[in-house]
C-alpha cells in the first residue's frame, strides 16, 4: 500500500494554478523527510497547460524542470497531463528532464481518445499512470473495461478518481474491487472531501484492495480538497500500512513550516496535528492543557507525550504520569 501525493499538483488550485518555487521546494523536502516518496507536481491543469490551457498562475513546467533536479534520485516524482494537452515534444522534454512518470487524465467513458496519448508517454520511456476522472459517470463494470483496455494499451497504473467527491465508501469499494479484478497493474483512489468523505473512501478503497491512495497536505486540493495526506498516513498505519512514513516528521513539518506559511493564502486546516493526534490515541480534548504544560516544561513532543501517555492511560490520565513518560521521551 503506497501514498501518492498529490500537493504540489491539485493543492495548486489553493494558491492560483500551482506553487511557487519556494513552496515547491518546501513540500518536497517535508515529504521526502517523512518517507513519502511518490509525488505530483507542478501546474495543477497539467503538463502543457501554462501555454496550452492559459492557466500561468504558477511557475512554467520549465521552472518545475529544473528545480526538481536535486531530487531525482530521492523520490519517484512526475505530472499530471491532460490526454488533450499531450504533444510529444512537450513529454520529451519531460523525460530529458529526469521525471519518473506522466499521468494521462481524462474523464471515464474517454479512454480510446487517450490512447494517443498513453503511446507518446510511453516511447518516451517514462512510467505511465493514467486517471479515470469522474469516475463516477460509469458504472464500476464499465469502468473496469475501460481500465482493461487502458492497461492494454500500455498504462503502468490507473487511478479511479471521484473528482466530485460524490461517493459513498461502499462506492469506493465496488469501483475498487471491479478493476483489481480485472487488471494485473496496480490499482489507486482519489477522493475529493465534497460529502465529507474522503477519509471513509480512502480507508474504504484500502480495505477493497487498492494499491495507493491520492492524498493533499492539509487536505489541499481543488473544491472541498482531497484526502489529507497526513490523515491517510496516520489511519493507515494504525491498519499496519506504511512502514516507512514518519508519522512524527510529517506533522512537525506541518506544523512547523507548512500551516504557519498557508495563513498568508487564508487557507483554513480541518484538523490540526495535535487534534489528529487526540483522535489517533484516544485522548479526550478535556486534557490538552495539562498535555501542553507538560510539554512545555519538560520540552518534549507534545504529539509524542499524548500518544504515549494514551497507550497506558486513555480514561483519565494524571499529570504524574504525563511526568513519568516525559522522563522517557527525553
Amino acid at each position: 500500500m503506497n501514498l501518492f501525493d498529490n500537493t504540489l499538483r491539485d493543492g495548486g488550485n489553493v494558491v492560483g494554478h500551482g506553487f511557487s518555487l519556494e513552496l515547491t521546494t518546501s513540500i518536497i523536502e517535508g515529504l521526502l523527510a517523512a518517507g513519502i516518496r511518490d509525488i505530483e507536481l507542478g501546474n495543477c491543469k497539467g503538463l502543457g497547460a501554462y501555454d496550452q490551457l492559459g492557466a500561468d498562475k504558477a511557475p512554467s513546467d520549465e521552472e518545475y524542470f529544473q528545480l526538481l533536479q536535486p531530487y531525482l534520485s530521492r523520490g519517484r516524482i512526475g505530472m499530471f497531463l491532460l490526454s488533450k494537452c499531450a504533444k510529444a515534444e512537450k513529454i520529451q522534454k519531460a523525460a530529458e528532464a529526469g521525471l519518473s512518470f506522466l499521468r494521462v487524465g481524462a474523464n471515464a467513458g474517454d479512454g480510446e481518445s487517450s490512447v494517443a496519448a498513453v503511446k507518446m508517454v510511453k516511447a518516451a520511456g517514462l512510467t505511465c499512470r493514467y486517471s479515470l476522472m469522474k469516475a463516477y459517470v460509469s458504472t464500476p463494470a464499465e469502468l473496469a473495461d475501460e481500465a482493461k483496455m487502458l492497461q492494454a494499451a500500455g498504462v503502468d497504473k490507473i487511478t479511479i478518481m471521484d473528482s466530485a467527491g460524490t461517493m459513498f465508501p461502499a462506492e469506493a469499494a465496488a469501483y475498487t474491487k471491479a478493476l483489481k479484478v480485472s487488471l494485473s497493474i496496480p490499482v489507486g483512489f482519489h477522493g475529493h472531501s465534497n460529502l465529507g468523505l474522503s477519509q471513509a473512501n480512502a480507508l474504504a478503497a484500502v480495505a477493497a484492495g487498492a494499491d495507493e491512495i491520492d492524498c493533499g497536505l492539509l487536505g489541499m486540493a481543488r473544491s472541498a480538497g482531497n484526502c489529507a495526506t497526513e490523515l491517510a498516513a496516520a489511519t493507515l498505519k494504525k491498519e499496519g500500512y506504511l512502514p516507512e512514513v514518519d508519522l512524527y516528521a510529517l506533522l512537525d513539518y506541518l506544523d512547523r513550516e507548512l500551516i504557519p506559511i498557508m495563513k498568508a493564502y487564508n487557507y483554513h486546516v480541518a484538523v490540526n496535528p495535535t487534534y489528529l493526534m487526540l483522535g489517533l490515541s484516544g485522548c479526550h480534548s478535556n486534557f490538552l492543557p495539562m498535555f501542553k504544560r507538560v510539554a512545555e516544561e519538560e520540552n518534549v513532543s507534545l504529539l509524542k507525550l499524548i500518544a504515549e501517555v494514551s497507550t497506558a492511560d486513555r480514561k483519565n490520565p494524571s499529570e504524574s504520569l504525563l511526568r513519568e513518560v516525559a522522563g522517557k521521551l527525553k
